[in-house]
């Protein structure tokens, strides 16, 4: 779907506890008709209950707040993260670990409008071909030249052997070993 022919606006909230900073990431993002901000909000706390209760598509979230930082703020969400997350922070001391934390993208302040345009032209392309999550229900095994296929509700456990992996099954009577991947094994 292209993005003029979104039906709904990408929902947004701006997360910093700097005033000066939410406004300057308003001013860009209002610019843009395919997003909507839903909130704008001074600390961790305060994101944590919006981002709870709107579920925004984008959380722009800035790393050092008091209380509550950005990396608090996405581990309290656990699994309930928004599909994309962008933290924006003045310290490039942070420019590995919102990588880590499941972040999209990083801006460093000040950063320029070409820059911010690249991370909101990334965000519009995760969000659109956002798919609900396919959930796997087996996996084909190969074991002395057979394929077979397991339900992964069937499997009592994995166990690591060498360059194998080694599936203790519920309905068979012995362990399956699939070779993991070459560059797995050195």
């Amino acid at each position: 779907m292209a993005p003029n022919e979104r039906s709904a606006k990408i929902r947004t909230v701006i997360v910093d506890d700097e005033p000066l900073a939410r406004s300057n990431l308003s001013v860009l993002l209002r610019l843009d008709p395919e997003i909507e901000i839903v909130r704008e909000c001074g600390s961790g706390v305060e994101a944590l209950a919006e981002i709870c209760s709107a579920k925004p598509d984008l959380v722009f979230l800035d790393v050092q707040m008091l209380e509550c930082d950005g990396f608090d703020v996405l581990e309290l969400l656990g699994k309930d993260l928004p599909p994309a997350v962008v933290f924006v922070t003045a310290y490039d001391q942070y420019a590995l670990r919102p990588f880590e934390a499941g972040a999209l993208d990083y801006l460093l302040k000040p950063f320029d409008n070409a820059r911010f345009d690249r991370t909101l032209d990334r965000t519009k392309q995760r969000i659109a071909r956002r798919d609900p999550p396919r959930k796997l229900e087996r996996v084909a095994i190969k074991n002395t030249g057979q394929v077979s296929f397991v339900k992964i509700s069937e499997i009592d456990w994995i166990e690591a052997a060498d360059c194998y992996a080694c599936l203790h099954v519920v309905r068979m009577a012995n362990t399956r070993c699939c070779p993991k991947m070459a560059s797995d094994c050195g």
